[in-house]
């Protein structure tokens, strides 16, 4: 856990590596280069170079963000380059935050959220936020009514709040029930918000070349993906399930359930 930035890669490899992705995909349209790494992309001190570098591929730059160093002026200089941003507001308490969200010890609740205000002030292109709803930690109508409060200071293009819908870092984590999403969909409407909740499977919008192993294994280092997902795309492919088997024989990938359903993650 940190919150230094440093260097992970150059912008020269992010360059070459997005020119033959996008070679790959063999003209096929895409609305977003997006940020979404195996952590917190702010992390990286070349964010800004990176932004630079990939704007000339025409395609717009997205970025999402915890939003945990946006109190730092040289964070906000590099989100300002991104066409679209997405911040993560999941508590306005501290207490809250610090369960749901387990920051590194050094970082204040309220300097972010005042980084958040300064930016969004500041910033040009689309702005919207993400609010997870974990049950029986920040699912109440009180705190719910204080989160909208805050993000509508914010103004963002959309709200948007979402449920663990893939095997969380603990057990004891659970989708809040129906009657507190409708709740809180409520709460933020009456605020003036924007909202679209994210609560079902995402399904199987995800693009795989000729590479199947690969790019499984690029798509399990940053989230877990469904088993009736893979075998689905495996199928459509002509492929069997020795594609999973191999990777799972060489700890590549593993395996585990989540309220009754099957998910691979990369072994990092």
């Amino acid at each position: 856990m940190s919150i230094k930035r440093c260097e992970f890669y150059m912008p020269e490899e992010i360059f070459a590596q997005t020119k033959q992705k996008l070679s790959d995909i063999d003209g096929k349209r895409v609305d977003y280069l997006t940020f979404v790494p195996d952590g917190e992309p702010t992390l990286d001190i070349h964010l800004g170079q990176h932004i630079d570098i990939l704007k000339p591929f025409g395609i717009k730059i997205a970025v999402i963000t915890n939003a945990s160093l946006l109190w730092m002026d040289d964070v906000k200089e590099d989100l300002l380059k991104a066409d679209w941003v997405s911040v993560k507001i999941d508590a306005v308490n501290q207490d809250i935050w610090q369960k749901i969200d387990r920051p590194h010890g050094s970082l204040k609740l309220d300097v972010i959220l005042q980084g958040m205000m300064d930016f969004a002030r500041e910033y040009k292109g689309t702005l919207v936020t993400e609010t997870m709803l974990v049950h029986g930690f920040n699912d109440h109508k009180t705190h719910i009514s204080e989160i909208a409060e805050c993000i509508s200071r914010i103004q963002p293009e959309k709200a948007y709040f979402l449920v663990p819908t893939r095997p969380p870092a603990e057990a004891n984590v659970y989708k809040p029930t129906e009657e507190s999403l409708r709740n809180a969909y409520d709460i933020f409407r009456q605020n003036g918000l924007t909202v679209e909740c994210i609560a079902g499977d995402e399904g199987d919008n995800f693009y795989f070349s000729d590479d199947f192993a690969n790019d499984l294994l690029s798509i399990t280092a940053v989230h877990p993906v469904k088993e009736d997902v893979v075998f689905d795309l495996l199928r459509r492919r002509g492929l069997d399930g020795s594609v999973i088997d191999q990777l799972v024989s060489k700890q590549m990938i593993s395996s585990y359930e989540y309220e009754g359903k099957r998910f691979y993650k990369r072994n990092l």
